[in-house]
């Protein structure tokens, strides 16, 4: 069952596709987002495309550290009344474990509905923005599963995961510079797994044209960190004391993390080096979602790049912050760069492409199928 399931995701993506092509009145309306009036998926559609997923997450099997997630949630109380004694011994990410408890004081001891329940929530904060902001849905929803980061997180790193969605759930405050709005969402994110914090800084970063001066700046401070590898790792052991991962870079060194995958980095480096080639159209347009989602996908290859030297494990679970901002901004991309004709062989090359790093991660370096 696991097995066929990693295939018919794909095939269910491309049934939807098929729908959108045969009858786009059923599937698409015409609403407004930051005062124009643009083509969207009804949230019906956007809710039963995603059911499947959501669903699947309830019933996946021991994938990544399911089965340490499992054994936690069988360790909560069955009642708001035992809390107090079981968050004395949690040290971090309070949030995700009371929010954990309280669901299981209503579904019991339902282990497959509480995994549906957190994948609900994800799904929810995450397709709602590509809903409203990706001008192709199903193309945002296609590179999320053809990534895999499906597996990585709605299947794997589930706290994390469920900090990193509510910091996009944050992305009209950004849009909009309403920065107290957008900070206090990101330090809610952070009660669910602290990494959040790293979101702030980046809330100002991004903002202005694409490719401007922060962006920049950003990059090259990555280059220095790359040719200082040994000294930016210091620095960061220094900044990590005293905090929950004050032992980040001596775990990483001692179980000799060699870095993430060369593939996976040039893989999520797609959305910055496309906005490269088309910066003129990003100019052209200057729209503020493509501005945004463009800085954000350039923070997500500076940190993939400095991952690929340091750690893959610690360092390398950061860019999901950023990196799903660029399921937004391939699609705008692939209609702003290319004619009607030359869009279509482009998005066949594309589903080709991620369909081809799919297997590689599913079948050769995952196993799954």
């Amino acid at each position: 069952m696991l097995s066929n399931g990693y295939i018919l995701i794909l095939i269910w993506v491309g049934v939807l596709g098929a729908l959108a092509v045969m009858a786009p009145e059923w599937i698409y309306r015409t609403e407004f987002v930051n005062g124009e009036k643009v083509r969207r998926v009804t949230p019906l559609f956007a809710v039963v495309a995603v059911a499947p997923l959501v669903i699947w997450a309830g019933f996946r099997g021991d994938v990544g550290d399911t089965l340490s997630y499992r054994q936690t949630f069988q360790s909560m109380p069955l009642s708001l009344a035992g809390i107090t004694s079981y968050m004395s011994n949690i040290t971090k990410d309070q949030g995700f474990y009371v929010a954990s408890i309280i669901i299981k004081t209503v579904i019991k001891n339902r282990e497959a509905l509480y995994f549906i329940i957190v994948a609900a929530i994800q799904c929810f904060f995450l397709f709602r923005i590509y809903r409203k902001y990706s001008i192709s849905f199903l193309i945002s929803f296609f590179l999320f599963i053809a990534s895999t980061d499906f597996i990585s997180w709605i299947f794997n790193g589930m706290r994390q995961f469920t900090a990193v969605t509510i910091t996009i759930a944050a992305l009209p405050f950004i849009i909009e510079k309403k920065y107290l709005k957008a900070i206090l969402v990101i330090l809610f994110a952070s009660l669910f797994h602290q990494s959040a914090l790293l979101v702030i800084p980046f809330v100002f970063i991004v903002q202005g044209k694409a490719w401007n001066k922060k962006t920049i700046l950003f990059i090259i401070a990555v280059v220095i960190a790359v040719l200082f590898v040994d000294r930016f790792t210091d620095i960061l052991d220094s900044m990590l004391q005293d905090t929950q991962y004050e032992n980040v870079v001596s775990d990483w060194e001692s179980w000799q993390d060699d870095g993430t995958n060369v593939l996976r980095v040039l893989v999520y480096s797609v959305p910055a080096v496309l906005s490269l080639i088309g910066l003129r159209y990003i100019r052209s347009e200057d729209d503020s979602v493509a501005n945004i989602c463009t800085n954000m996908s350039i923070a997500s290859s500076g940190l993939y790049i400095i991952s690929m030297f340091t750690s893959g494990i610690f360092i390398g679970r950061l860019p999901i912050y950023f990196s799903l901002y660029g399921y937004c901004l391939i699609p705008w991309l692939i209609k702003s760069m290319f004619t009607k004709k030359s869009q279509t062989i482009i998005v066949i090359l594309m589903i080709l492409f991620y369909i081809a790093f799919y297997y590689y991660q599913v079948h050769l370096t995952w196993n799954l199928v």
